[in-house]
Formats: C-alpha cells, sequence, structure tokens
C-alpha cells in the first residue's frame, strides 16, 4: 500500500510558500512606499521625496512635524485615482483569501500526513487551498501592475493643499513595495498551481486483501500470510487430539 504523506511533499514545500507570500503581501499592503515622488519645492517636504501609499503619505518636514509627516488616504477621497482606491479594496481581500488558503492547506496536510479516516477528501481540500492561493495572487497582481504602470506613465494625483504635495512630481519611480508585493503574488501564484496538480493515489483505497490492513493506515502495511496446519493422514480439522483421547480414557 503506498503512503499518502509520500504523494504530497510538494504540497507540504507550497505551504511554505504560500504562508512567506502571505507575510510579504500583509507587509506590501502596511508599506507607504508604493510610489516615490521628488517634488522641487523643499520648504516644507525638506528631503524633497514624498512616499505615496494606499493608506497614506508621508515626508520629512521640519516644518509640519519633528519628524515625519503624514496623511491618510481615505477611500472616500474624491482626489484619489481609481487604481489606489481598487488597492485599498483588492489588497484587503487578498489578505484574507490568503489566511483561508494557509488554513484549508494546513488542514490537507495534516489529513496527509497524520489522518487515517476520510483520507479520500485530500484532493477536494488541496483543490480548495489552490484556488484560495491563486485568488489571492490575482487580487494582489491586478492592483500592483496597475500601480505600476500609473508609475511608468508618470500619472499625476491631485492632492487638496493640506497635504502640502504638488498635483505633478518632477520625477517619480517605483516604490519598494510594488517590489515586494510583485513576487509575493508571483509565489501565491506558484503555491496554487502546485496544490492543483496534485494527484491522489487513488490505489490506496483499494480494499485490502488482508484482514488486518483495513484500517488503510498511512503508516503501516500489515499482512497476514494464510496458513495451514498439515494434520495426520485420515485427521481433519475440528477433532480432538488424540493424546487428549488417551488421557480421558484412563
Amino acid at each position: 500500500m503506498l503512503y499518502i504523506a509520500n504523494t504530497a511533499h510538494w504540497q507540504f514545500f507550497a505551504l511554505v510558500l504560500g504562508f512567506l507570500s502571505w507575510i510579504f503581501t500583509l507587509a506590501t499592503v502596511g508599506l507607504d512606499d508604493w510610489r516615490v515622488w521628488f517634488v522641487s519645492n523643499t520648504t516644507i517636504v525638506n528631503s524633497g521625496v514624498a512616499w505615496v501609499g494606499i493608506w497614506r503619505t508621508c515626508f520629512y518636514s521640519h516644518v509640519l512635524a519633528e519628524v515625519e509627516y503624514c496623511q491618510n488616504l481615505s477611500i472616500t477621497e474624491p482626489f484619489l485615482p481609481t487604481e489606489i482606491k481598487l488597492a485599498q479594496v483588492l489588497m484587503m481581500l487578498a489578505v484574507m483569501t490568503g489566511l483561508a488558503g494557509n488554513m484549508i492547506a494546513a488542514y490537507g496536510m495534516r489529513m496527509a500526513y497524520f489522518s487515517v479516516e476520510n483520507r479520500s477528501r485530500i484532493k477536494l481540500v488541496f483543490l480548495l487551498a489552490g484556488t484560495a492561493y491563486l485568488l489571492t495572487g490575482f487580487c494582489s497582481l491586478l492592483p500592483l501592475a496597475w500601480n505600476l504602470n500609473s508609475v511608468l506613465s508618470n500619472r499625476t494625483i491631485d492632492f487638496p493643499p493640506e497635504y502640502h504635495l504638488p498635483a505633478a512630481p518632477v520625477m517619480q519611480n517605483v516604490g519598494n513595495a510594488i517590489g515586494v508585493g510583485m513576487f509575493a503574488s508571483v509565489l501565491m501564484l506558484l503555491s496554487g498551481l502546485v496544490f492543483l496538480c496534485y494527484r491522489y493515489a487513488w490505489q490506496t483505497l483499494e480494499s485490502p486483501k488482508d484482514p488486518l490492513d483495513s484500517l488503510h493506515g498511512p503508516w503501516t502495511q500489515t499482512s497476514l500470510g494464510s496458513s495451514s496446519v498439515q494434520l495426520p493422514k485420515g485427521e481433519s480439522k475440528g477433532r480432538d487430539n488424540p493424546s487428549f483421547l488417551i488421557e480421558e480414557r484412563s
């Protein structure tokens, strides 16, 4: 009988990648440097560099704050471009689906390595985990690619006066958050594909020929060969031993 655990080693590796990808995706959501703006007026923006994320904008200013001055970006703000609003929604959705994918994949690995019963559900569980990972990868990849295109196209954002940022920077670069998010999305997609490519060893579900192999366990393989006792000629099974009969007569 095949060992189920031996058929799921790649899925275990994909679970590790999926968990790391989810951590990177969570970090991408919290980073502020999706876009790096270079401004010419350094009176308020002392360093001449501002970071535009999907949740807030920040820059160093000794006039407005002691070290760093930040303003939150709400999805209800009319000046926000569509790609930032979409990123706020899809990145949070990616965090939730990625967490669900990790939980489902961990449950599937527990079934593969430790469970004795209901092992035929492993393929279904891995299918759900792979689907959740793919959904997570696409949910994060779409806003990241859109914001990357906006940076490369040097698109502007019409910030209101209280943000103290110009509508158009002198130059803008791609921030570290987009690079981290892209890397996490690719890993997440690879993890999902590995889970979807799992092939269950159906021969492990076949009825065992040996009576002691009925548990279908993944750890042991017990076989009991049928043995027969050679009886003297003329004797058959079920008769008493002649020696006992002699003792009874005496």
